[in-house]
């Protein structure tokens, strides 16, 4: 039987190529707020199945994924504060 945080992980997996597969068919943007939210959804998944199955490089790009992502959610709202003022 496969593990919950293999199941976890891999889900997380296939969110982030989900959000992926959706901007390179023009279906989703990077400017949209879903495309940075799928990203640090599934991201956080794949972080937990890794602490399960640790892989420091795995890690290090996760978090730079969320970080990242953050940074799109950050400029979501901002872009959208300076339309209502």
């Amino acid at each position: 039987m496969i593990p919950s945080y293999d199941i976890i992980g891999t889900i997380g997996v296939l969110i982030i190529i989900i959000a992926y597969f959706l901007l390179q068919i023009n279906r989703l943007s990077t400017s949209h707020l879903s495309f940075s939210i799928m990203n640090i959804i599934g991201s956080i998944m794949i972080l937990y199945s890794l602490s399960f199955n640790w892989n420091l490089a795995s890690f290090i790009i996760e978090v730079f994924w969320i970080l990242v992502s953050l940074i799109g959610v950050y400029n979501y709202f901002r872009k959208n504060q300076d339309k209502e003022l």
